[in-house]
């Protein structure tokens, strides 16, 4: 079970540096090395002030049951903010103003974080889910040109290994 940073809490006080026996948290990508990481260690993660670091599970945990009025609200919810993100990307594309072009890209950043957090929540983009496989195999069903059909293969692959 080897850790991994959330550079998005990440703070930059950097305890991890000292506690971790190995160097692994030591990279220049911020990337927590998987090769020196010792599993079941866990000093970086009890050094961690901002509670960035966490450790990767062997196994998933069984998805939480929801109803499909919850499922089909997360997913309307999501199908918003994908829209929205969409709206963001045009107004970046179509103005001139450099502080609009970066707040619009910035509202689509956040409105595509979003939708993956609601669509994580809806059953999809879990790896223990049968919805993630179904998704994929949609997706190449109906691919468009430069969708990238190589990846979502090897991550169909991929998938059946682990379930």
């Amino acid at each position: 079970m080897p850790a991994y940073r959330n550079i998005r809490l990440c703070s930059k006080d950097c305890m991890c540096l000292y506690v971790c026996p190995t160097g692994a948290t030591n990279t220049e990508n911020s990337i927590i090395d998987e090769a020196k990481c010792i599993p079941g260690c866990m000093a970086c993660v009890d050094a961690c002030p901002s509670g960035a670091i966490s450790m990767i599970p062997g196994k998933y945990p069984p998805q939480q049951p929801k109803t499909e009025a919850v499922v089909a609200a997360q997913r309307a919810l999501a199908l918003s903010k994908v829209r929205q993100e969409q709206i963001a990307q045009a107004v970046a594309a179509s103005t001139n103003s450099a502080a609009t072009k970066q707040f619009a890209r910035a509202v689509a950043k956040s409105n595509r974080l979003m939708a993956e957090d609601l669509l994580r929540e809806s059953r999809y983009m879990l790896p223990q889910s049968d919805e993630v496989r179904n998704l994929l195999e949609t997706m190449l069903e109906n691919a468009t040109p430069d969708f990238p059909k190589d990846a979502a293969e090897l991550l169909l692959s991929q998938l059946h290994k682990t379930t």
